[in-house]
């Protein structure tokens, strides 16, 4: 269950890292290696991205790719059967 402490305030995203900052002032940094899709895409696919699900979610419209608060505080990785399908695309 979210908290509205576990709600997006701001999304940063760079070539190396994610950077989520919560409601509640807590910020998560997590490497782009975690997640193939965002650190292969396009800079400007990675920074198109907006809080989804009433700020309980990350979503990258370009890329049809989708990241919890939840995963991220959990440190949930891509499933591998993702990164499999990216490679075979590129």
């Amino acid at each position: 269950m979210n908290s509205s402490a576990d709600k997006i305030k701001d999304i940063r995203v760079t070539r190396e890292k994610l950077t989520v900052t919560l409601a509640d002032g807590r910020v998560i940094a997590v490497p782009l290696a975690l997640y193939p899709t965002l650190q292969n895409a396009k800079p400007a696919e990675r920074k198109d991205c907006q809080p989804l699900g009433a700020g309980y979610g990350i979503e990258w419209p370009k890329l049809d790719y989708h990241l919890s608060v939840e995963g991220l505080l959990n440190g949930w990785p891509e499933p591998a059967s993702l990164q499999i399908a990216v490679a075979e695309e590129a």
